[in-house]
């Protein structure tokens, strides 16, 4: 029996593109809030010879989440999870943003920590807007309580995204909610690391894929601030994630990869006058 691998987001973009490379070598289960959602990637992914299989999960919700880690435990030994579901700013309101980026993060860890082993890594996917959100509106103050208690921490959150105009929001909850992503894989790792299980974060930059065709219009501004003048292709990020989670990079834990082709390098800043009204397109993240 094969290892196990649980992708959220597998149905397009980069989790399809990981569950192709990581089905050479694990069963995989893409997730996604409906199953019919996933239907082409699981046509396409089983016409490969992949054994796949397609579970309908809301990460926003924990029991959703427990349910696929039972079932994932169920399949076989888990040895990967890779949380690559997520929302942009042009895909939902800050709230649903806030949910599915943080919130659902908090739940896929809390859920796998009780059924993933010695040797096995999840992976929790940020993005290089954490990088680029200016640090002074993060609340960072408050990401103490996803530890101990969720609901509360949802509520201080949202209370603080809402101290924003209306307009911002969304980019504001984008923004806050990947750079939180970053800080619970880090301090999540010494958790996992009792039970011999690493804890990694990757904060991908501008890649070709669905969500960032919705963006494509306003992060072609940036490209050019790139090191490499171009978006990434899915299966470089793709052989990131595998690399991650295989043992190979067995003492690699509690640090965020950053894989953006060299923007956050090159010092742009978004509040720079003649970039501001191009990332409030892109992030609508600006105070």
């Amino acid at each position: 029996m094969k290892d196990v691998c649980v992708i959220t987001g597998g149905g397009s973009g980069m989790g399809l593109a990981t569950a192709r490379l990581m089905g050479k070598d694990y069963s995989i289960i893409i997730c996604g809030r409906s199953v019919k959602k996933l239907e082409n990637a699981f046509d396409d992914l089983q016409a490969e010879g992949i054994d796949v299989e397609a579970f309908a999960c809301d990460v926003s919700d924990y029991k959703s989440v427990e349910n696929l880690a039972k079932y994932a435990k169920e399949k076989g030994r888990i040895a990967a999870v890779i949380h690559a579901a997520g929302m942009s700013p042009h895909m939902g309101n800050a709230k649903q943003i806030m949910e599915v980026n943080a919130l659902g993060t908090v739940n896929i860890n809390n859920a796998f920590f009780h059924v993933m082993e010695e040797g096995s890594c999840i992976i929790d996917v940020s993005s290089m807007s954490a990088y680029l959100t200016p640090k002074i509106i993060m609340p960072v103050n408050l990401y103490k309580y996803s530890v101990t208690n969720p609901e509360l921490f949802m509520t201080k959150m949202m209370r603080r995204v809402n101290l924003f105009p209306g307009n911002v929001r969304a980019g504001v909850a984008y923004g806050i909610s990947k750079h939180f992503d970053i800080w619970f894989a880090k301090q999540d790792a010494a958790r996992f690391g009792k039970k011999g299980i690493r804890v990694v974060s990757v904060s991908p930059g501008n890649f070709e894929t669905p969500m960032g065709e919705l963006e494509k219009e306003e992060a072609d501004a940036y490209t050019k601030h790139c090191a490499i003048k171009r978006f990434g292709h899915v299966d470089e990020i793709a052989s990131l994630f595998a690399y991650c989670a295989s043992p190979s990079a067995g003492y690699l834990t509690g640090v965020d990869i950053l894989c953006d082709g060299g923007l956050v390098a090159s010092g742009v800043n978004p509040l720079m006058k003649n970039n501001i009204n191009k990332f409030k397109n892109l992030n609508h993240n600006e105070t």
